[in-house]
């Protein structure tokens, strides 16, 4: 990833405070945690969202109560960072969040043509208050206080906890779980990226718990630990921007209840029940899953540890 320094640093650290991205509570039973969280997070069906007749009949392109007709509008922030957006242009359709943007378009019935972007800074977003877009693709995490102010689609990304450690690490070339069994690992406290530690890799040392990421950064800086498991956004920043010579190591198999991205909408948006079986579409022809491998495990550099 390629970023423009301070004002990169800056604006992503800005973000990562917004998005209040929250250790994750452990959970039990991973298949039931999946599956309440993907309950939990369709958006309610009311008068304005629920749709008359079938879903296909409701859900065509003529029929959307889009903002200009015939055009869909998606906005994401400015500038959008890869592996998201690759290189601030969304309209290219390269990355991942560019990639599902426009295969929820084309679900919709829209052409690459037919789609407009516009530039919305994150903090407005999730603010209440009419939106001047469709939908906003922006890494936003549905949380039930932002449900108050905005709509979420279904879920379209199931964060997962990631390996990182530096390049001169033991771990920096580990291609499995197995092979981190030896290793002195870290994690924040009471977190799903402690439980990925705990009940997934089952190191043979005890691993080192830590109040905060920023700690447990130190500790990895100062080789007091060969390698720290954080969420897959929050290992992206820290590689680029904090570490110098920070490397993700992998992806570890999907533990807990995890953090999930939605396409954000207007408040009893029109468009919200619709979008949200466009991403159902996409997630139950593993098409999602393609995406995820393409931009984020194959071309970032994050890739699976089996």
């Amino acid at each position: 990833m390629t970023h423009d320094g301070p004002t990169w640093f800056t604006a992503r650290v800005s973000k990562l405070s917004t998005m209040s991205r929250r250790a994750t509570p452990l959970a039990v039973a991973v298949a039931a945690a999946l599956l309440t969280t993907l309950a939990a997070c369709a958006p309610e069906e009311t008068p304005e969202t629920a749709p008359s007749g079938s879903a296909a009949a409701s859900c065509t392109k003529d029929s959307l109560q889009t903002k200009t007709a015939g055009k869909l509008t998606i906005a994401t922030d400015d500038p959008a960072y890869e592996p998201w957006v690759v290189g601030n242009k969304p309209e290219s359709g390269e990355g991942f969040e560019a990639a599902v943007a426009y295969a929820v378009a084309e679900k919709l019935g829209f052409a690459k043509s037919d789609v407009a972007w516009t530039r919305v800074t994150f903090n407005n977003a999730i603010a209440p208050g009419p939106k001047a877009f469709d939908f906003d693709v922006n890494q936003f995490s549905i949380t039930p206080e932002r449900q108050l102010a905005v709509d979420f689609s279904s879920p379209y990304y199931l964060v997962r906890q990631t390996v990182i450690s530096l390049k001169s690490s033991k771990i920096a070339n580990a291609k499995t779980v197995a092979d981190l069994k030896t290793a002195k690992l870290g994690a924040q406290v009471a977190t799903t990226s402690y439980q990925a530690v705990a009940e997934l890799i089952k190191p043979s040392t005890e691993p080192q718990v830590y109040n905060s990421n920023d700690d447990a950064k130190k500790a990895l800086e100062n080789g007091q630990i060969d390698g720290l498991v954080v969420d897959l956004p929050t290992a992206f920043y820290i590689t680029a921007a904090e570490l110098t010579d920070g490397k993700i190591v992998g992806q570890l198999p999907q533990v807990g209840t995890p953090e999930t991205f939605g396409l954000l909408l207007d408040k009893g948006s029109p468009l919200t029940r619709c979008v949200s079986d466009a991403v159902d579409q996409l997630r139950n022809a593993g098409q999602l899953t393609e995406l995820e491998k393409k931009w984020l495990a194959d071309t970032a550099g994050a890739p699976e540890l089996s």
